[in-house]
């Protein structure tokens, strides 16, 4: 049976939801006294449980916990796996697909930034949370070499009706990149690492499109 039919199969007609309840109790239990490296993994398995079971919601729930604590440990591959599977029961996850843009331009995966990016900025102009959005994205910009990303990032900030940073980030397009591009893979990885872990932070400071920032932006 697939990953598919298995986890989106709806729950076992012959499962027993005490039990499930109690595996995920000892899961969570598991992550709390984990090792470093391990946390993630116990959250993982959570929502792949959750989620055979029916518990869609739950399931999400654990596998954003499995992200956080991957992302901390420094496991970009094992956090974008489980971001992926968040992606396949809420597609416009709006804080996943911008992980996963991050963690895209950390490995200099070009077409899956795209995408991802795009993705981001339609569920960010969906759920009315376009200042936090182009505020990551004009960061990536900010940041990226690659020209084709730029050029991505203006219609993403044009979508989001950030007209001014649009064209501050064509600009740069046609300079080749921004001042701050970051060339280097290892400082790349790192910087893009910091950003995904910093991204959901509901206190940071937002842009606005005429330059400066504003304090305490309530986007979500």
């Amino acid at each position: 049976m697939s990953f598919l039919s298995r986890f989106f199969g709806g729950a076992d007609p012959g499962g027993n939801s005490k039990d499930v309840d109690q595996e995920l109790a000892r899961l969570e239990d598991e992550a709390r006294n984990a090792s470093p490296g391990y946390v993630g993994t116990a959250f993982n398995k959570a929502g792949d449980l959750a989620l055979k079971d029916g518990q869609s919601e739950r399931a999400v729930a654990y596998y954003g916990r499995a992200i956080d604590s991957f992302l901390e440990d420094e496991q970009k591959e094992m956090a974008r796996g489980v971001a992926n599977k968040i992606i396949r029961v809420r597609p416009a996850a709006i804080r996943t697909l911008c992980t996963l843009t991050w963690l895209d331009l950390a490995a200099r995966h070009q077409a899956m930034a795209l995408l991802h990016l795009r993705d981001y900025a339609q569920a960010s102009k969906d759920g009315d949370v376009s200042s936090r959005a182009a505020t990551q994205i004009f960061e990536m910009a900010r940041i990226s070499a690659s020209s084709e990303f730029l050029e991505a990032a203006a219609d993403a900030l044009d979508l989001l009706d950030f007209p001014n940073r649009a064209e501050d980030v064509r600009r740069w397009a046609g300079d080749g990149a921004s001042p701050d591009a970051i060339s280097d893979d290892e400082e790349l990885s790192r910087t893009c690492l910091e950003a995904a872990i910093r991204s959901n932070d509901p206190g940071a400071d937002l842009i606005d499109d005429a330059g400066g920032e504003r304090s305490g932006a309530t986007d979500a």
